[in-house]
């Protein structure tokens, strides 16, 4: 085994949690996460070379997994769309609407993806650079200036992105559970 090889196999152990758990926390749906994952780790592997070392491993790393992460809700997007026009014109398979059965108790996987939808619905409503800032700091841990580094910005304009997500979630959150 190659050196390049041993030292590849060594960062995907020692990122690949943080990997999996990025790309899941934008998917919420662990079998994309894990597809997004082997991806990051290719695009590592294949662009290695154009590391500068102008920031940490990790930073670049999660960078990496960020973009494949909103690259890949951006194509669930359209297909969504495009799955929504053929259903209009009628050209929609029936069999593509119905879910796979769950192993969990009903009454928990319910209100559990429920409270999961009302999450990811608020979330989807805020500008991408806010919900991208607020999951960087709020479920990952990063420091504001960990994240001013992997967005390339400021640290004042991460302080006021992850602000301004927190007052949107909590107004949007709030609205939301005040109707029931």
């Amino acid at each position: 085994m190659t050196s390049r090889d041993e030292m590849f196999r060594n960062i995907v152990a020692e990122h690949q949690e943080l990997v999996l758990n990025t790309c899941y926390r934008f998917v919420f749906n662990r079998e994309d996460a894990e597809d997004l994952a082997q991806e990051v780790f290719v695009e590592v592997f294949r662009s290695f070379d154009q590391f500068r070392e102008e920031s940490k491993l990790s930073t670049w790393i999660y960078r990496i997994a960020v973009t494949k992460s909103l690259d890949h809700l951006r194509r669930v997007k359209r297909k969504k769309r495009f799955s929504s026009l053929k259903r209009v014109l009628g050209l929609a398979d029936a069999a593509d609407n119905i879910a796979a059965p769950s192993m969990n108790n009903p009454a928990e996987e319910l209100a559990s993806s429920e409270r999961a939808k009302v999450l990811q619905d608020a979330l989807d409503t805020l500008p991408e650079s806010q919900k991208i800032a607020f999951l960087l700091s709020k479920q990952d841990g990063y420091s504001n200036q960990e994240i001013a580094d992997i967005l390339n910005t400021s640290l004042s304009a991460v302080e006021s992105l992850v602000h301004r997500a927190k007052k949107n979630l909590y107004n949007k959150l709030y609205a939301s559970y005040k109707k029931h």
